[in-house]
């Protein structure tokens, strides 16, 4: 995770001169605040990366002498085929353009939304995990 933090660290470091870059060449706010925002955000995940790697043993990635085999084995559950995505963008399509045609669609499109994604998150959960 060390390599991890550093690296999201230097990009705080890039996007802070490049934010200072733009606003003196380009004068204009939006662009200047988002990349402000872009190192803000880039510390952040550098330091929880770098905070973490203190308080967890050295993974097989960090170590210059590790071999392939050690990084090996199950890495978690990864759906094979799910169809719970495709009522999850219809019915966020159908919030989004209530949000411009009428409140009633953006109601039917978020109550929709929320069930599909109980419906993705629960798909694989019988009783005890099953999976």
């Amino acid at each position: 995770m060390k390599v991890e933090g550093w690296l999201f660290f230097s990009g705080t470091f890039f996007f802070a001169i490049s934010s200072v870059v733009y606003w003196i060449f380009s004068s204009e706010p939006v662009g200047t605040v988002a990349l402000g925002f872009t190192a803000g955000l880039a510390f952040l995940v550098g330091y929880y990366l770098l905070f973490t790697a203190r308080r967890i043993d050295p993974r097989p990635e960090d170590r210059p002498n590790a071999d392939i085999a050690e990084g090996a084995g199950e890495l978690g559950f990864y759906s094979p085929h799910s169809w719970w995505p495709l009522p999850v963008g219809i019915f966020a399509a159908t919030a989004f353009l209530g949000i411009v045609i009428g409140w009633w669609l953006f109601i039917i499109g978020a109550i929709g939304g929320a069930l599909s994604i109980i419906g993705l998150v629960f798909e694989y959960y019988r009783g005890e995990p099953a999976h």
